[in-house]
């Protein structure tokens, strides 16, 4: 493996260490089969930082988690995940650093002289009230479920950058929501928000537990599906175009989330709702923290495995190489987090009352880590948190998460009584 020598006048020690070290990572990430052992290394440095931990005690308010095989396990598993999805075709080219870089630069300017950086509710406008949208029937693992859509309305400023970009994506125009309703009298809703490369109903159905919800606790439940996710997307993978390198499509993204789910909150409180609940997972997690910063009526906010601050997350899973690329081109450290703050869940306040406040994390984690819902838990003033020693999807089966997450709805007031058919 040849690599070019450093520029002229890179002669120092430690210019040419970097320069090798940032080229084997390069041709490391280039060969698919050799990507996933990256996970092994990895997974070993995290093991012993928790190690180190345990002799430590913990920080920052996040137990240290006991270190069992099933643990070490889920852990490798996110690791390899991060690693095989960090190929070469997901890497940003030279134009893409320039492009990216200029349209963040221009965007923080805007935002700047508009105001959105130090008000970022001023950014989010009110959408109109969702009324009439078509209804179709469905069927998945089991249960019949109706799907409404609508067009959903938002567009970007025509002023901001990749605005004509983001209204191109037509598919993205048309909104979606499965809906689970029990007949008869009116019942507490929840509003569930799926998770990255999610919205498809089977999918959302076990992600967002929402079968139990719906039979066990007798909700009326609705699953909006993302923009770009589902029947929104563009390509094979669910919202590849939302999370990705172009960060200003990260904010479009997350604008639109917040204005389509504002619209479905409005649609289940026109159906009667005596109370309505938001409920995320992951990227829904975010979506559901950021919307309770804008809603004032919510009567509990969930957030699961949240994600809070995804320039940080992103600074933490690039490569090196990209990543001191995007700091010199004045992407990452600068105007990425301050253009992100229009849409940061950090930058504003909650608006439901503290004790009805929820999170829960996986202190084993390595997509969302769990510094993500750390931030979270301070912002929102440190509510009840339930820490599972588990990775990013350990939730799924963790009994003491669905604990936490009945038991976090019954409390907030959100339990429809008996179903039909059920004892």
């Amino acid at each position: 493996m040849s690599q070019p020598e450093p520029a002229p006048g890179e002669f120092s020690f430690a210019a040419r260490a970097r320069h090798r070290y940032e080229g084997a990572s390069r041709w490391l990430n280039q060969q698919a089969p050799l990507r996933a052992f990256v996970a092994l290394p990895r997974t070993v440095a995290f093991v012993g930082r928790t190690a180190m931990r345990h002799l430590r005690g913990s920080s920052m308010g996040i137990p240290v988690p006991g270190l069992s095989p099933a643990f070490v396990l889920q852990a490798a598993m996110d690791e390899t995940v991060l690693a095989l999805a960090m190929g070469p075709s997901r890497f940003p080219r030279r134009a893409d650093y320039e492009r990216v870089g200029a349209e963040l630069q221009a965007a923080h300017d805007l935002f700047e002289e508009r105001g959105w950086c130090a008000q970022p509710l001023t950014y989010h406008r009110e959408p109109p009230a969702l009324e009439d949208p078509t209804e179709e029937r469905g069927w998945a693992l089991g249960l019949s479920y109706s799907r409404i859509r609508f067009p959903s309305g938002y567009e970007p400023r025509p002023e901001e950058p990749g605005a004509e970009r983001w209204s191109a994506y037509e598919a993205n125009r048309t909104a979606a929501a499965v809906v689970l309703r029990h007949p008869g009298e009116p019942r507490p809703w929840v509003v569930a928000i799926h998770g990255f490369g999610m919205g498809i109903a089977f999918m959302d159905f076990v992600g967002l537990q929402a079968m139990r919800l719906h039979r066990d606790l007798g909700l009326n439940l609705v699953l909006p599906v993302l923009p770009l996710h589902g029947s929104r997307r563009l390509s094979r993978v669910g919202g590849e175009q939302f999370l990705g390198f172009d960060l200003v499509n990260t904010v479009h993204g997350l604008a639109q989330s917040a204005w389509d789910i504002r619209r479905v909150i409005g649609w289940t409180r026109a159906q009667g709702a005596p109370a309505v609940g938001l409920y995320g997972v992951s990227l829904g997690g975010y979506v559901a923290a950021l919307v309770a910063g804008i809603d004032p009526d919510l009567d509990c906010v969930i957030a699961g495995i949240p994600v809070a601050d995804f320039p940080t997350l992103i600074q933490a899973h690039s490569p090196l190489h990209i990543r001191l690329r995007a700091i010199e081109h004045a992407i990452l450290g600068g105007n990425a987090e301050a253009v992100h703050r229009v849409v940061s869940p950090l930058a504003v306040d909650v608006r439901v009352p503290r004790e009805r406040r929820f999170i829960y994390a996986g202190l084993g984690d390595r997509l969302a880590r769990p510094a993500q819902a750390q931030l979270l838990w301070s912002h929102w003033q440190q509510p009840s948190i339930e820490w599972f020693g588990g990775n990013h999807i350990g939730y799924l089966w963790s009994s003491a998460v669905r604990r936490y997450l009945f038991e976090s709805l019954v409390s907030a007031g959100l339990e429809g009584g008996p179903v039909a058919g059920r004892t």
